[in-house]
């Protein structure tokens, strides 16, 4: 039987139940295609693909756990098309698996720049099981617990601009409200609302052997306090990466990236929690997979994906 005292209770349940939020990431410089249906690539004949898994707070009781698989490649210099899945885990209470399928148009402007417009769509599956949940204060939630079994579709959208330098985009890949808990008082205490995302970054060329690669991604919900998230990597001879994150009022965060061979990288993340929930944790622990697969033969990676 679990039994969550009521503090962690509130802190993971609180934004899930009133305010549905999506998984965040260390390493979204990496994982673009989840957020923005509109991120592209110029390797016709390539494709991308990444696993990535996050441990957040760990050591909480029914602390989050997200794993998502993602998929994307261009069919002409025009199109690029991908796929999602994301399994998003709270306490083995809440359980949400998003399948997701992505179609972008790209503008190839002059000097190597680009312009994308995306869009987004298919299913999500929310899970909500409270058999055997055990509150030490029952009275301390103004609901009742209700089991839930749903699938709700959703579209979303972004835009995408991005040279050999540097990137920006703005994306909203839930543009559907999904009320996910039954009517209290004529209003749903569970929505899930639109996300807003707000990304971009840059590569500075110090010499042959170094760059600097400075990123952020804003984050805004109704409901929830807006996240920013400030990145500064340093890539050495386009194969090690170190660097370091900070977001706002949350966590301090440690980056590294392997280029192991031309078609594979493998990057690890850890989030020193600076909220109140670092004295019950030991942190969040993050891993991406990253392979590019040649999928024509006349196809080859033309230069090395910065982001």
């Amino acid at each position: 039987m679990n039994k969550i005292k009521f503090s962690f209770l509130f802190s993971f349940f609180s934004f899930v139940i009133f305010a549905q939020q999506d998984p965040q990431y260390t390493q979204y410089m990496y994982n673009m295609s989840v957020i923005n249906p509109a991120y592209t690539t110029s390797d016709v004949g390539i494709l991308n693909v990444g696993l990535l898994h996050r441990n957040q707070w760990v050591g909480v009781v029914g602390a989050p756990k997200t794993s998502n698989l993602f998929l994307h490649t261009p069919i002409n210099n025009k199109i690029e098309v991908g796929f999602s899945f994301t399994n998003d885990n709270v306490g083995d209470v809440i359980k949400e698996n998003n399948f997701y399928g992505d179609f972008a148009y790209k503008l190839n402007l002059k000097n190597n720049q680009t312009l994308s417009f995306g869009l987004k769509t298919g299913i999500s599956s929310l899970d909500v099981d409270f058999t055997g949940f055990e509150l030490e204060d029952p009275s301390d939630f103004g609901f009742a617990f209700q089991n839930i079994h749903k699938t709700f579709f959703n579209i979303g959208a972004g835009i995408y601009y991005n040279t050999n330098n540097y990137y920006v985009g703005l994306s909203v890949p839930n543009l559907l409200k999904s009320q996910h808990l039954e009517e209290t008082n004529g209003q749903y205490q569970g929505v899930e609302e639109m996300h807003w995302f707000l990304t971009g970054g840059y590569v500075f060329e110090l010499n042959k052997q170094f760059k600097v690669k400075p990123a952020f991604m804003a984050k805004a919900v109704k409901g929830a306090p807006l996240s920013l998230d400030l990145t500064a990597n340093i890539l050495y001879r386009e194969k090690v990466e170190l660097g370091i994150a900070y977001r706002i009022d949350d966590a301090i965060s440690g980056l590294i990236n392997f280029r192991v061979t031309r078609n594979f990288r493998i990057g690890y993340a850890y989030d020193y929690t600076t909220s109140n929930l670092g004295n019950y944790s030991s942190g969040s622990h993050e891993i991406i997979l990253l392979f590019d697969f040649n999928i024509s033969n006349t196809s080859r990676l033309k230069s090395p994906r910065y982001f």
